[in-house]
């Protein structure tokens, strides 16, 4: 049977494991299993990975304890996702296929996200605030690219708010063809994905530019995400940690903020900016 390399965390206070949770969108997780909330289990799709990450999370969490194990391939992935709910940011509803909400509380259809091994259901902070930003700035008619796709969710969440058309990129075969499903299932149009490196890459211009990577990300293809929007035209950037904040916007000396929000003291913060 088939194992998956992965670390338990022990003897993490809820505030720092959600640090935690914001420090691991830095590395390769596969998935992250929080059905016990204070031992959860991080996957990795090698030991290598955890290997690295176990060094980084000791050193950046001294008093957190790490174990490494190995663990059988017993279905865990649909188990640990199948008690997601759905989840409301403002005016949107991103639910599971077994949590739909219905009635006429809700002012847009949900949005319906299979969950797979990626970030992406809406319950992850970064893409909360990626939600929440969307819904701040006028898509109505424009265009906008997601950058990192993942699931797809905020390439259907801008189609929803209005946006003309939406170009979905990612550099893994596997969160595109996750993100076409979602897609499908919520019966959305407008649409078109790429399997792509963002860096190499000959896209267009667009009006929204959404960007919800990694700190160290954010700050390597910064001329690349600029470039990417119309003169006038939005960046939306998340999953950057609150000590990498600096440096994202000395990245970024082209744009002014025009919105900053962050749902943890030190973690996840999102920016609005505008291309001048």
């Amino acid at each position: 049977m088939r194992t998956w390399p992965a670390l338990e965390i022990q003897q993490a206070a809820a505030d720092t494991l959600d640090l935690i949770q914001a420090f691991l969108t830095d590395f390769d997780v596969a998935a992250i299993d929080d059905n016990v909330p204070e031992l959860p289990l991080v996957f990795f799709h090698d030991a290598a990975e955890r290997d690295r990450v176990a060094a980084a999370l000791t050193a950046a969490f001294p008093n957190v304890v790490v174990r490494p194990e190995d663990v059988p391939d017993e279905n865990w992935a649909a188990r640990s996702q199948a008690t997601l709910r759905a989840v409301t940011i403002g005016t949107l509803t991103i639910a599971p296929p077994w949590d739909v909400p219905v009635g006429s509380g809700f002012s847009r259809t949900p949005i319906i996200i299979q969950p797979s091994m990626g970030f992406g259901t809406g319950h992850h902070a970064t893409t909360r605030l990626c939600l929440a930003a969307l819904q701040q700035i006028d898509l109505q008619g424009k265009s906008a690219i997601d950058v990192g796709t993942g699931s797809g969710v905020l390439a259907i969440a801008a189609r929803r708010l209005g946006a003309s058309g939406v170009l979905a990129i990612d550099d893994d075969a596997d969160a595109i063809a996750a993100a076409e499903e979602n897609v499908r299932l919520n019966q959305e149009s407008r649409i078109a994905f790429e399997l792509a490196d963002l860096r190499a890459s000959k896209i267009g211009q667009f009006d929204s530019v959404i960007a919800n990577l990694t700190g160290g990300l954010l700050i390597a293809v910064a001329d690349r995400l600029t470039s990417l929007a119309v003169a006038g035209g939005r960046l939306v950037l998340s999953g950057f940690m609150d000590q990498d904040e600096g440096d994202v916007i000395a990245a970024f000396a082209g744009c002014s903020v025009e919105h900053r929000a962050q749902e943890l003291h030190g973690a996840a913060p999102m920016r609005v900016s505008q291309v001048d």
